[in-house]
């Protein structure tokens, strides 16, 4: 199939099949039973190198490129295409025994040893060298093969190691602090420094946030996790030019993973050719379905105009939980579909084989211990069938109803310590506003503050604490040419240095809410507020409670009990052509999926308990994907007739999806 991938092409003309191949673990016999089995399998893309920089390098400057050379003409001849892989997330012991201070060092001075992965600073200039000495020489052996279809660089960069402490990260910083506030002074006032007579003289006094006896500065902490994530992108951007230089047709990208706080990834996909990311849901987890879909459709956002891949899943168990969950047969089948659904071009697997030695040896595969004998194999090749008739898929996309607004910043600032409760957890809001999207088969993209929001007829707002004068600019816009915002308690409190917009809470905001909230009250863990609505309806409030003085909005719901009760729980107001709505406590499910139902409006298609529903779209035609995500049948009824292209049946009326099932309904467009 790689015959039809013209290099420099992307996405593929069908959906991207396989996984991490390591055949450095293994002997050429080995290579070659695997060639021959990938494409029994209809594995078309294998990821390759990513952990080979000692078999690649052995000692310094000394190079054996020959066994990979080997490798890919026998991919490339079984029609396997490949993501070569940079191999810089983990260094050889030769280069932490050449230069030890290579090592990271944690916040309390601690260095790290060698005997893992990611052991090293990003920062140090010889782990800097060293490594884009071997990109170099990969590129320039091995960037004219023709398997070659994507570069992978290095691998879930930031992934153990998301800040280091040392001398050298010290002095980077520094260098990061002039660059961005041109003097000490600007500093200074940014991050609050006279508090706690924490002024600097000059930035040379400046270290990095590492342990103190009391609270930290949080302007100086927000600081240096912008600092780490550029520095990590800063390198990610050195192996792509260097990349571009030698083969500057191949796509590049790397694999992020999901909602990782270190690593600002609106900022990376900037970067990207395209976005990948891992995914590795519990199986035990009921949530699991739910938190994939909004992993995905996160992935897809970062970049919402070029398909994406998952670069790594597991076929069955991973082996890094207390208890490793097996996936019960079907369930890798419908997990890849769910990416498929979510705008996907690309189901990759870690790993191909199965590692015989090492820490992941458990890690379950393509292509088990077991061999063609493993329980999932079938599997395996069954579902390399099906993605092979799909590629009018790999363009297609996705039709999303609404928006939530995401901030890295944000979420690193609203977690730092000081908070009025740490019970506020960045993720745990995001999730309180898309459970009822997800149960209600609303497609949600995500999108940064100032981003172009025009598109949405909706767009979810969940405290957003940190909020520049110009994001809380493009959010009025948007309500005053007619959008609707649903706003959650907490958003608007801080400027990007995290220094509080004073006045009544809500800064940019304040005018959207419908009233000033002149405090905040938090609740205790496990403790609720009673929310009367206007309509009578009862709810329960937990974790927050807003004080609003009213003003100018219309009051939906009140706290009905407590020392606050009488104020406003929620409120709404108009502004310009559209509309706020602002929600002072954490609603509980059902009384926030019944106020978002009503700003939604109708939807054509009804929900199905346990069954989710997503819609892609191309010219001429749409695809509703349905997938049974419970371990019983579902009758789900069809809002019109259309062709499941997995089956190749005409399908109306209603349709019935076994246990871990899935459908794809195929239904013409009207061309004008």
């Amino acid at each position: 199939m790689i015959s039809s991938w013209e290099p420099g092409t992307w996405p593929a003309p069908h959906v991207l099949y396989g996984g991490d191949y390591n055949p450095e673990q293994w002997s050429p016999p080995v290579w070659r039973e695997d060639a021959a089995l990938m494409r029994k399998a209809g594995v078309n893309l294998a990821t390759v190198g990513v952990f080979s920089w000692a078999r690649l390098e052995p000692a310094p400057g000394e190079y054996d490129f020959g066994w990979l050379t080997e490798v890919l003409d026998l991919l490339y001849d079984a029609g396997v295409g490949v993501a070569l892989g940079t191999p810089t997330a983990s260094p050889p012991p030769w280069l932490t025994v050449a230069h030890p201070d290579v090592l990271p060092v944690t916040d309390s001075g601690v260095r790290y040893s060698p005997g893992s992965r990611q052991h090293f600073c990003v920062h140090h200039p010889e782990y800097q060298a060293h490594a884009m000495r071997i990109v170099s020489e990969l590129a320039r052996r091995l960037g004219d093969h023709p398997a070659i279809r994507i570069w992978h660089v290095h691998n879930e960069f930031a992934c153990h190691v998301p800040q280091c402490f040392c001398d050298f990260s010290a002095a980077a910083f520094r260098t990061w602090l002039r660059e961005r506030y041109g003097n000490v002074e600007a500093m200074n006032e940014a991050w609050g420094a006279s508090f706690w007579s924490q002024r600097y003289r000059d930035f040379d006094e400046v270290l990095p946030p590492r342990v103190v006896p009391a609270l930290p500065n949080p302007g100086h902490h927000l600081d240096y996790r912008r600092f780490s994530s550029d520095s990590y992108l800063a390198q990610y951007i050195a192996e792509r030019d260097l990349l571009r230089s030698v083969t500057s047709h191949i796509p590049i990208t790397t694999n992020y993973m999901g909602f990782f706080k270190p690593l600002d990834y609106f900022a990376w996909a900037r970067e990207q050719d395209l976005c990948s990311t891992d995914n590795y849901p519990d199986p035990a987890d009921p949530d699991s379905p739910m938190l994939t879909a909004m992993h995905y459709d996160l992935i897809r956002s970062l970049k919402k105009d070029v398909p994406w891949t998952v670069m790594e899943q597991t076929t069955f168990r991973v082996n890094w939980r207390p208890v490793n969950a097996a996936k019960v047969p079907g369930e890798m089948r419908r997990g890849s579909y769910q990416a498929l659904a979510r705008g996907a071009a690309g189901i990759l697997f870690f790993q191909w084989r199965a590692s015989a030695a090492g820490t992941e040896k458990f890690h379950s595969a393509m292509l088990g211990h077991a061999g063609t004998a493993t329980p999932g194999w079938r599997e395996v090749i069954e579902l390399g069938e099906e993605l092979h008739r799909l590629g009018e898929l790999t363009t297609a996309t996705v039709a999303a109803d609404c928006a939530i607004l995401f901030s890295w910043p944000n979420w690193w600032a609203v977690e730092q310590i000081g908070q009025p409760s740490a019970e506020l957890r960045m993720l745990e809001q995001v999730r309180w506003m898309y459970r009822p999207l997800f149960e209600a088969g609303v497609t949600a993209d995500f999108a940064a503050p100032g981003e172009d929001l025009s598109a949405y007829p909706v767009v979810l707002v969940p405290s957003l604490y940190l909020l520049t004068e110009a994001e809380g600019a493009s959010l009025r816009r948007y309500v005053e040419n007619g959008g609707t915002a649903v706003i959650s308690f907490w958003s608007g409190i801080v400027d990007e240095h995290d220094r509080v917009h004073l006045g009544p809470y809500g800064g940019p905001l304040r005018e959207l809410i419908g009233g000033d909230v002149v405090d905040v009250a938090p609740l205790q863990p496990g403790q609720t507020v009673e929310v009367a609505w206007t309509d009578g309806r009862r709810s329960a409030g937990t974790l927050w409670q807003d004080l609003v003085d009213e003003s100018g909005g219309e009051v939906l719901a009140r706290y009905a009990a407590g020392p606050w009760a009488g104020y406003p729980a929620v409120l709404s107001k108009q502004a310009g052509a559209g509309r706020t709505v602002y929600v002072g406590t954490r609603l509980d499910t059902a009384a926030l999926g019944g106020l978002l139902a009503q700003v939604l409006g109708e939807r054509d298609a009804q929900p199905t308990a346990g069954v989710e529903r997503v819609v892609r779209r191309t010219a001429g035609a749409s695809y509703e994907f349905l997938i049974n995500h419970r371990g019983e049948p579902a009758s789900v009824p069809l809002a019109a007739a259309g062709q499941d292209l997995l089956s190749g049946a005409t399908v109306s009326g209603r349709l019935e999806l076994p246990p871990q099932g899935v459908s794809i309904v195929r239904r013409e467009t009207e061309r004008r």
